[in-house]
């Protein structure tokens, strides 16, 4: 009888451990995705130093925390604004790439060349 309780014990914490662990990453997207959304209301807290923004040159620009939906890449487009890909220094003007990959955020076409970022040559 002991054998089997302890045998119950073991498979009783791996399945607490796998779900523990396969849980974390939505958790940690939801209070990602929570945070942004309360951004405007109260200053984000200051990253820690081994999370640097993009590593090339003058490209120290905020990453957005979700892909924008699609009314607000209309909007945009309205607007004129280009979609700065924050990881790679590029931008996009339009195509498939345009307010589609994952880290970046819309400015216009001035502000992306003064802080560095690069127009997209291939769509």
């Amino acid at each position: 009888m002991k054998r089997s309780q302890s045998k119950l014990a073991l498979w009783l914490l791996a399945f607490c451990l796998i779900v523990t662990f396969a849980i974390s990453p939505a958790l940690v997207r939801a209070q990602a995705s929570s945070s942004g959304a309360n951004s405007a209301t109260k200053p984000a807290a200051p990253a820690s130093s081994s999370a640097t923004p993009a590593a090339s040159g003058n490209m120290a620009a905020p990453r957005t925390t979700g892909k924008p939906s699609s009314s607000e890449i209309a909007a945009a487009k309205a607007s004129g604004k280009v979609w700065v890909n924050t990881e790679s220094g590029v931008y996009h003007k339009s195509g498939r790439w345009y307010g589609k990959t994952k880290n970046g955020k819309f400015m216009t076409e001035a502000e992306a060349k003064a802080a560095g970022y690069k127009e997209a040559h291939r769509e």
